[in-house]
């Protein structure tokens, strides 16, 4: 069952070493660890004490010089090869290679170096990407001479964790051409998960607070618009109750003016009351502006403005043209016009006692 099981997870192993092969030579690993380091250097020294795995590194230069110094056994054990014992190669490559770039100079090793693959240990690894093509570093050395020198350092009671390249001027090339085998395992202490789960606390927290403010924008959102819609509608009802108040005027003035103006039959009987009895009238108007105009036949036209004066009901009467007379009835032929009188209707008329 056991045979069957790892026969199953070799596949998922080989690609998870693919990943960290591919993790280790990509310039995003060591832009990651500067980041690290410049967050380290702004905690307090408790704090990283306690959330940053803080190992220390003790580095030895090649070729080594017995006897050695004390070696730390909590310290992380570095060994520096000269770049004269290994061979350094600035490649261009296609962008497609970056998927998988430790197979594909795999595969093409032996056209870069004058040893075949299985002879070599090589790190790949890629320095940035222009015109379509990525800038690859290839480091390797020869397999016997580096477990030559893995031996030397056994006889001598090192076991280095890394085998990085030092160039000329003292800058380290920060690849790891130890092989898979030969790397320890890196013990998980208790210690080491409460940091980690610190780290997880905390970015959960900021999660929360992130989701939180969200959702709080979001509510004030609902609320603006929902301000928003309610002054809408305040507008409405205002503009509504506005002509409503204007109707309820208009209304109003109307009622006043009917009120103050007196009735058809009330006129009527007043002039009947004020034109002489040889008067008839043909035609009585009265507009909206309380305009009256009657037209008619007289024996004496010219007289009855001044019988019109004693009728309360109107006011300022006026001839309309010129006083014709009419052939037939030997009477004159004339057209009025006054004004109603707003007081009238609160007035008392001849047939009222």
């Amino acid at each position: 069952m056991s045979l069957l099981s790892s026969a199953r997870m070799a596949p998922v192993r080989a690609r998870l070493d693919v990943i960290v092969r591919q993790w280790r030579a990509s310039p995003a690993q060591r832009l990651w660890q500067l980041w690290l380091d410049e967050l380290r250097g702004c905690l307090p020294a408790r704090a990283r004490q306690w959330l940053v795995d803080e190992t220390p590194v003790q580095t030895w230069q090649w070729p080594l010089v017995a006897p050695l110094a004390t070696r730390r056994h909590d310290a992380r054990q570095v060994l520096l090869l000269p770049v004269s014992a290994v061979m350094v190669q600035r490649l261009q490559l296609p962008l497609a290679a970056s998927r998988d770039l430790m197979s594909v100079v795999g595969y093409e090793l032996d056209k870069f170096t004058p040893f075949p693959r299985d002879q070599l240990y090589y790190v790949a690894r890629q320095d940035g990407r222009s015109a379509g093509l990525v800038q690859v570093t290839l480091v390797a050395i020869a397999r016997a001479r580096l477990d030559r020198i893995l031996a030397d350092c056994a006889e001598l009671g090192l076991t280095p964790n890394i085998v990085d390249v030092c160039g000329k001027d003292g800058t380290l090339l920060g690849v790891d051409l130890l092989p898979d085998g030969l790397r320890p395992a890196q013990a998980r202490s208790g210690r080491g998960w409460q940091r980690k789960l610190v780290w997880l606390c905390g970015g959960l927290l900021i999660a929360l607070m992130v989701l939180w403010l969200q959702d709080r924008q979001q509510l004030l959102a609902q609320m603006q618009a929902t301000v928003q819609a309610q002054k809408s509608d305040v507008a409405q009802i205002q503009q509504l109750r506005q002509q409503l108040t204007n109707t309820q005027g208009a209304v109003q003035y109307l009622a006043q003016r009917k009120a103050a103006q007196p009735t058809m039959a009330a006129l009527l009987s007043e002039l009947t009351a004020c034109l002489p009895k040889d008067t008839w009238i043909d035609q009585l108007e009265i507009d909206d502006s309380a305009e009256v105009s009657l037209s008619g036949q007289s024996a004496k036209a010219s007289a009855l403005i001044a019988r019109l004066k004693d009728c309360r009901s109107l006011e300022n009467p006026q001839f309309q043209g010129v006083i014709q007379p009419d052939a037939d009835t030997g009477k004159d032929h004339f057209s009025l016009r006054a004004h109603l009188h707003q007081e009238a209707a609160h007035a008392s008329t001849p047939d009222t006692p």
